[in-house]
């Protein structure tokens, strides 16, 4: 994983009820490489996600990413 990682991103599918965030802290080593993710909408909600997860980009995409319209 690169040092610097972008400081937006998006997930393909809702996590706790959000899709764009944004980078609040990164650390670990090696495999045990992690981030800290904070929603764009809710201030405070922090979620940890594996730098590996973070590179799947069927889960996650660097920047924010339009979304399609809702169905509901």
């Amino acid at each position: 994983m690169p040092a610097r990682l972008s400081q937006a991103w998006t997930s393909s599918s809702a996590r706790e009820g959000y899709r764009h965030f944004r980078l609040i802290l990164q650390g670990g080593r090696g495999n045990e490489r992690w981030v800290e993710l904070e929603p764009l909408l809710q201030r405070g909600l922090r979620l940890r996600v594996t730098c590996q997860e973070l590179k799947t980009s069927s889960q996650w995409l660097s920047g924010w990413q339009p979304l399609p319209p809702s169905d509901d």
